[in-house]
C-alpha cells in the first residue's frame, strides 16, 4: 500500500497567496492607470473604475478585520494615507480657485 500523496502544503498556500497579491496589484494599478489616462486624455470622470479599486481594498481590510489579523502598523499606515490624501485633495481643490 502506498502512502497518500499530499496535494497542498504550506508552500503551495504561500505561492497561491503571492499569486493573488500580484494579480491584485496588477488589477488595481491597471485600473488606476486607465482612470488617469481617461482623465488626462479625454477629460472623462472615471469614478466607477476608481470605486472598484477602493472597494477591493475595503473588502480586503474587512475580511482581515473580521478574522482579527490587522496589526498596528497597518492601521497607522491607513491613517497616514487618509490624512495625506485629504491634504492633497484640499490642495488640488484650492489651487485652481486661486488662479495658480
Amino acid at each position: 500500500m502506498t502512502a497518500p500523496s499530499i496535494e497542498r502544503d504550506e508552500r503551495t498556500t504561500s505561492v497561491e497567496n503571492a499569486g493573488y497579491r500580484w494579480s491584485y496589484l496588477v488589477l488595481s494599478f491597471g485600473l488606476l492607470a486607465i482612470v488617469a489616462y481617461r482623465s488626462f486624455a479625454f477629460g472623462e470622470a472615471s469614478g466607477d473604475l476608481l470605486a472598484l479599486v477602493a472597494l477591493g481594498g475595503v473588502v480586503n481590510a474587512g475580511y482581515q478585520g473580521f478574522h482579527r489579523v490587522l496589526y498596528r502598523r497597518w492601521v497607522v499606515q491607513l491613517v497616514v494615507t487618509l490624512v495625506l490624501a485629504a491634504l492633497l485633495a484640499t490642495v488640488a481643490f484650492w489651487l485652481p480657485r486661486q488662479g495658480v
